[in-house]
């Protein structure tokens, strides 16, 4: 955040392309500094053939992304070496090194399996037993994993539909229904849960407007409630980790 990352595999990089970086590192930060912007990317990579870092980091990770990717790494990098030292064999303690912990969110959604895209990539599947139950929902014919043409079922699972991703539409949907609300956290490789963290800014806004902590609270469980609605047929069940304060 505060110096370039310059990663020179092929050790050519000159001294007159490392100050190029750094001039365009400056300049990325220079409306922060001033107290004139925020930083949309909390990470700035450069390499000889991306010295603006526009490749990798131009979007993404934000502040916020970046403090809770290095508090996974830290922590599976604790737990790596604590099975290490203590010869465990348990194999459910290996699994936990490549499992987000879901009580790291204010509330999680599960999703049907079956109706993921590629559920054969789901390694590890999801389960959640703490939390207040807000919503539940059966696998349905509501959701249709696959366009509705003509012939058999068997041709339409045979086909090939490129791009079809319902995990992708349900965030989608979800953004454009509760924008500032709370953001998602997701595995678009195969995952079966969406994290949520609420909007510290927008629960004091709430505050602000007269509305106590029950009102908070009654307003968070509906807005799960309609979070699970959205996701009829996909959404296995709403899960309230933690009430705001």
């Amino acid at each position: 955040m505060f110096t370039p990352m310059i990663v020179d595999i092929n050790e050519d990089m000159t001294s007159d392309d490392e100050k190029e970086i750094n001039d365009k590192f400056s300049l990325s930060r220079k409306a922060y500094e001033e107290g004139m912007g925020s930083i949309i990317s909390a990470m700035y990579v450069a390499t000889a053939y991306d010295k603006g870092s526009e490749a990798w980091t131009s979007s993404s990770p934000s502040i916020t992304e970046l403090k809770r990717l290095a508090a996974y790494a830290k922590s599976s990098s604790n737990l790596l070496t604590k099975l290490i030292m203590q010869g465990l064999q348990d194999s459910y303690g290996w699994e936990c090194i490549f499992r987000t912990p879901l009580n790291n969110y204010d509330a999680v959604i599960l999703l049907h399996r079956d109706k993921l895209p590629h559920p054969e990539r789901l390694l590890f599947p999801s389960e959640l037993n703490q939390g207040k139950l807000v919503a539940q929902g059966n696998a349905s014919k509501t959701f249709q994993p696959y366009l509705l043409t003509k012939g058999s079922t068997k041709d339409l699972q045979d086909q090939l539909y490129i791009n079809f991703d319902p995990l992708m539409c349900y965030v989608k949907d979800l953004e454009s229904a509760f924008p500032n609300t709370f953001k998602l956290w997701y595995d678009s490789f195969g995952g079966d849960a969406i994290g949520l963290t609420w909007e510290k800014e927008n629960l004091k806004k709430r505050k602000r407007d007269g509305e106590d902590d029950g009102g908070v609270t009654k307003n968070v469980l509906d807005t799960l409630k309609d979070v699970g609605k959205t996701g009829k047929g996909f959404v296995k069940s709403v899960h309230l980790l933690k009430v705001p304060k």
